[in-house]
């Protein structure tokens, strides 16, 4: 019997077609990628079972989901969503990523920070002309001091690992200390998860929480909400729907005496700011009481050894080393791998690690670390059959036994199971009743 080939899962599950040259043939991951998620998907199928309602994620659903909805397609160095982008600098390579306002504009200052003139910049600000002018500087600069003058004005970049300067992957991706005692019978389903996250990695990991039947309250400013909200609606949707929406506004006591009230109760707390943000509000882990059993997820790029670091998912994924590579002349050129690939790695292994904790607990807070999710990933062994064929006609065909896969397209996902849960609520739709909650819970106390 024939093994299975983890190029041609790749090929099946809609990834391979997001990674590769636009105008070239699509590449295969540099490790099983959706093999190893496989397994993580599995195990979370079994510790679900254990505290709430089993939960089974379809990987090539977690990873290709979003570029499904978006009809997002491979752009090579470009990243699928079109604002990041992989430079090739004096030592190697630097993703950097420009989503937001904020990272356009900083763009000029990088140039100072290197040193370098600005006047050749675009006056447009828009993310491809802006990424222009950091390639041209990039050639003349090493990957990491790129990647250090980008962080310093708070835009997220990363340089790609090398053989010098190599970063090593571990499983579990993830680092645990003790917050509170552990609450035997702990479970899952009933539990009330405070979801302060936003966009991808926070809010998959809680999709994935309320699955197993958890209770899950999405936290928003109502000044400054989740900006997936103003993204694909679809997607928005799918990863929120059944989840109810508190609107606090941190500004403002009130919204500060809300927003701790919640976590003094919640069984699990999901957030992905920087320590010091939390701290800035009087909300950091170490400012307020846990109750017995409590699960903090902290989801953020490089982990609390690294609290000034910022990332979005492509350049996460770049800095743990995973990236396609084209066969490029003189030598192999990386490519972005499948779309924004970090932020559903975290989002799983979030799930897992939460899940893990509360069968033992809980009573823990949970550093993850994209970056390190990504290295793990990346770190697993490469596929063993040798060279696969690439055909135009977009096949791929591989050594151990002549196998052929068409590579497919990304795959649409599911809606959430409930006839009432196919949207996501709108902002601030149970403020009220959870307010209303957490007086109650105050006034037995």
């Amino acid at each position: 019997m024939l093994e299975c080939c983890a190029v041609l899962e790749w090929a099946a599950c809609g990834a391979m077609s997001l990674t590769g040259q636009p105008d070239g043939a699509p590449v295969p991951s540099p490790a099983p990628v959706l093999a190893m998620l496989e397994t993580v998907a599995e195990e979370l199928a079994q510790v679900t079972r254990e505290t709430g309602k089993r939960v089974r994620p379809d990987p090539a659903e977690l990873i290709t989901a979003r570029a499904a909805l978006a009809g997002y397609t491979r752009r090579g160095r470009t990243s699928a969503s079109g604002s990041s982008f992989l430079l090739r600098s004096a030592d190697g390579w630097c993703a950097v990523t420009l989503s937001r306002p904020d990272d356009l504009t900083a763009v000029p200052a990088i140039l100072g920070v290197l040193g370098l003139n600005e006047a050749a910049l675009p006056v447009e600000p828009r993310a491809m002309l802006a990424a222009e002018g950091l390639a041209a500087a990039a050639l003349a600069r090493p990957a990491r001091e790129l990647a250090a003058a980008a962080q310093l004005l708070g835009v997220p970049a990363a340089a790609l690992p090398t053989p010098t300067v190599p970063v090593t992957g571990s499983w579990p991706p993830w680092r645990t200390a003790r917050i509170a005692l552990p609450s035997p019978g702990a479970r899952l389903a009933g539990a009330v998860v405070a979801d302060l996250s936003s966009m991808w990695a926070g809010p998959l990991c809680a999709r994935l929480l309320g699955l197993a039947d958890a209770d899950v309250v999405k936290v928003e400013s109502p000044d400054r909400p989740d900006g997936a909200r103003s993204g694909n609606r679809e997607f928005f949707d799918w990863l929120h729907a059944g989840h109810r929406s508190l609107a606090a506004d941190f500004r403002t006591s009130a919204g500060r005496a809300a927003l701790k009230a919640l976590l003094g109760a919640a069984d699990i707390v999901i957030e992905a700011s920087r320590p010091r943000a939390l701290a800035a509000l009087g909300l950091a882990p170490d400012m307020i009481p846990h109750p017995h059993g409590q699960v903090w997820l902290s989801v953020t790029g490089y982990g609390w050894t690294a609290p000034d670091l910022v990332a979005f998912g492509d350049d996460a994924a770049v800095a743990g080393g995973l990236v396609g590579w084209t066969n490029g002349r003189p030598s192999p050129e990386p490519v972005f791998c499948a779309d924004a690939i970090a932020d559903p790695l975290a989002g799983v292994c979030g799930a897992l690690a939460v899940a893990r904790s509360v069968a033992a607990g809980g009573g823990e807070l949970i550093d993850l670390s994209m970056r390190d999710v990504a290295a793990a990933f990346a770190a697993a062994p490469a596929p063993a059959h040798g060279p696969h064929e690439v055909r135009p006609d977009g096949f791929v065909t591989c050594p151990q036994g002549g196998r052929r896969q068409a590579v497919l397209a990304p795959r649409r996902p599911v809606p959430s199971p409930g006839a009432m849960a196919r949207h996501a609520a709108d902002l601030g739709a149970d403020t009220t009743a959870v307010l209303e909650w957490l007086a109650s819970r105050s006034d037995a106390c």
